[in-house]
């Protein structure tokens, strides 16, 4: 979850007063490593997954299930056992995560070498389920659960924990501060600050799913939770109302990590993955339910973003600019707003609003336009997390202040430097994706998305469209069924770099004519072809076929591929929709949109015995037989040593993937 600064937090109002100073220091620290590192050259493309998990506890006597708020005891013998083995040994790694209920788990150290990487994968993350498991009792269960059904709903931590409306850090009608995580300031200072920055409590508004017997106009009464009118005003009718970054921050995903091999491949990848972002939102969607009612969304994006908008009513346009800068379209989570390698640079056809001092600044010293333009884009933000002990650093040598806006920019994609005095390149990441229930799912979209890269690379494909095109998709991701319902804008032609000569500008231009480069496509067409284009999994074919790669590692990525193309072409059911159906077939279900606690005692209790491979449904998921080994065989660790004294591999995973 981002930079994790040891220290004393600051409030808003006195972090407020350093904000033009924590950004003028983190352009020159953003310089400084820019300047040493721009030539920084690695011969392989490493990679590594981060998935989070939800601790629940379930009560079989009375059909109940809470989330359970033990994160610090599971990451404290998480982390022992780890500190116990060498830095070679270990496995796994773990990290805290926002919600006292959550962890995230991570490959002890980056894959990357070799095709037979991909065949450990999916032990991996088993193993790092069942390393968690080792640390709850019983009664309790790791689930790579995107959204916890019934977030917010009266008595849903264990131990039990009463929101505080008055003087709680969030306010929230619905969320105790104890479901927070405990074990470091940043979490609640986040929490705190977003509100105050705002000037009032963040408002989730999520339209209800209208079942047959849901009340219309659906509008809640929060008078008894100690509301003071301000979240009934905010709440609009037909909606699910939420209040609090938790509703948000406390979902789950899963994130994929690139080590490109230079500056230039990492803003070549960052932009050819921009426009599957959304496509892979809606394909991994597995988030219908919130606060206790079937929502009609599929996904937490549009929750999450809403959770962190810190803008205030004159940088949302509601009431002229007096104190603030901007006025600024989206939320601090979001899409990105523009492309940055040279063959996006004509599809920047949104206007970008940017730090123009800031961003004379970086073209000064060096930088480029478009990543000038990328980075002070990112820093029209103010800081709202600083420590007291972090205020005046060594901007040579220290990247804090720059970390503080980059790692607070939650965007779909994330351009990310290396980190002072390591031996890391210069990395991207891929984050819309939603947690799915096992981990052969996991492995699946983690395994099809760097096989990608691949392809990208080795192909030299294009898949860049206009960037207004991409946040359309995105609000198209978010429907309810999207995945097989409705269509999305991508390139006809993949296989041409085309881009129009007469193009010269960062923010799009009327003589480019690109409406003849994209169509829309259903996502059964994107991964199975439309006319000429032959479709993504054609291609990744095409490139297995190419390569040379070993009996058990084929197998396996097979598997995951046939789960890709069965989603895609809705054979398979998304894990939203799964849920759904699951809900609405149970036999309390009483049509009316709400998710009753035994309701989601089974949904959950189902899914501990689908995540366990104990049971399964073929509408959701086919019986799989994969040959994932937690290690991969002699010979070819033998070849992987050899890459990695070449190389000077990195120990560990989460030095590549600093800062979620």
């Amino acid at each position: 979850m981002g930079l994790l600064t040891e220290g004393t937090a600051l409030s808003w109002e006195e972090t407020k007063k350093l904000a033009n100073h924590i950004r003028s220091h983190g352009i020159k620290q953003f310089l400084a490593q820019y300047r040493k590192l721009i030539s920084r050259k690695k011969d392989v493309l490493y990679w590594g997954d981060e998935v989070e998990y939800q601790l629940v506890k379930f009560d079989h006597a009375n059909k109940k299930v809470y989330v359970s708020l033990r994160a610090q005891d599971v990451l404290r013998g998480l982390t022992k056992k780890v500190q116990q083995k060498s830095d070679s040994s270990a496995a796994t790694s773990w990290h805290p995560e926002y919600a006292e209920y959550m962890v995230e788990g991570t490959p002890g150290k980056p894959y990357g070498g070799l095709i037979a990487h991909f065949n450990i994968v999916e032990a991996n993350m088993s193993l790092r389920r069942q390393e968690i498991q080792e640390e709850l009792n019983e009664d309790e269960a790791p689930l790579s659960l995107t959204a916890f059904p019934r977030l917010g709903c009266g008595q849903f931590t264990w131990p039990v924990a009463k929101p505080d409306p008055v003087d709680g850090v969030s306010k929230s009608l619905f969320f105790p501060d104890e479901a927070i995580n405990q074990g470091h300031p940043r979490f609640k200072t986040l929490t705190r600050n977003i509100r105050c920055r705002r000037k009032e409590k963040v408002a989730i508004n999520v339209p209800i799913f209208k079942d047959v017997n849901t009340k219309l106009p659906f509008v809640e009464d929060f008078s008894s939770l100690g509301d003071d009118g301000s979240s009934a005003a905010a709440a609009k009718p037909d909606h699910i109302y939420m209040d609090c970054m938790g509703f948000g921050m406390g979902n789950c995903c899963l994130q994929v990590t690139f080590q490109a091999c230079n500056i230039d491949e990492a803003k070549t990848l960052y932009d050819q993955l921009a426009g599957m972002c959304p496509i892979m939102l809606a394909l991994s969607a597995s988030s219908p339910i919130y606060r206790g009612y079937l929502s009609n969304i599929d996904t937490r994006w549009p929750v999450i973003a809403s959770s962190v908008d810190d803008r205030t009513r004159e940088e949302r346009g509601l009431e002229p600019l007096k104190e603030d800068r901007f006025q600024i379209p989206k939320s601090r989570y979001d899409s990105i707003d523009s492309y940055i390698s040279p063959l996006g640079q004509c599809y920047n056809d949104i206007p970008l609003l940017i730090d123009q001092e800031l961003c004379d600044e970086l073209i000064k010293g060096g930088v480029e336009e478009l990543l000038a333009r990328h980075i002070a884009h990112l820093f029209i933000r103010d800081p709202v997390s600083v420590f007291s002990e972090k205020i005046d650093l060594d901007d040579e040598n220290d990247t804090d202040h720059f970390e503080n806006i980059q790692s607070t920019n939650w965007q779909t994609m994330r351009f990310k430097p290396p980190p002072p005095n390591s031996n890391i390149g210069w990395r991207v990441e891929f984050r819309p994706m939603e947690a799915q229930l096992t981990d052969f799912e996991n492995a699946a979209f983690t395994v099809f998305i760097v096989l990608l890269t691949r392809v990208i690379l080795s192909y030299k494909l294009n898949l860049i469209i206009p960037i207004s095109k991409v946040d359309e998709n995105m609000k198209t991701a978010f429907k309810r069924d999207a995945v097989i319902k409705d269509k999305f804008f991508f390139r006809k032609d993949v296989l041409t770099e085309s881009t129009p000569p007469e193009c010269s500008r960062q923010c799009g231009s009327s003589a480019c004519n690109l409406t003849d480069q994209y169509e829309e496509m259903t996502i059964n067409e994107i991964f199975h072809g439309k006319g000429d284009f032959p479709g993504l999994l054609a291609l990744i074919n095409l490139y297995m076929d190419s390569i040379e790669i070993d009996v058990d590692t084929r197998c396996t990525v097979t598997q995951y591929l046939k789960l890709i193309s069965m989603r895609a072409s809705g054979k398979l059911v998304t894990s939203a929709r799964w849920m759904r159906n699951f809900v609405q077939q149970h036999p309390e279900y009483k049509k009316d949109s709400a998710v009753s606690e035994p309701i989601a005692y089974d949904l959950l209790c189902r899914i501990v015995q689908i995540a366990r491979g104990k049971d399964n449904d073929p509408t959701h998921l086919f019986n799989y037989t994969t040959k994932s080994v937690d290690k991969i065989p002699e010979a070819l660790s033998q070849a992987e040593a050899y890459l990695n004294k070449k190389s000077s591999k990195v120990n560990h995973a989460e030095e590549m993937t600093n800062g979620t």
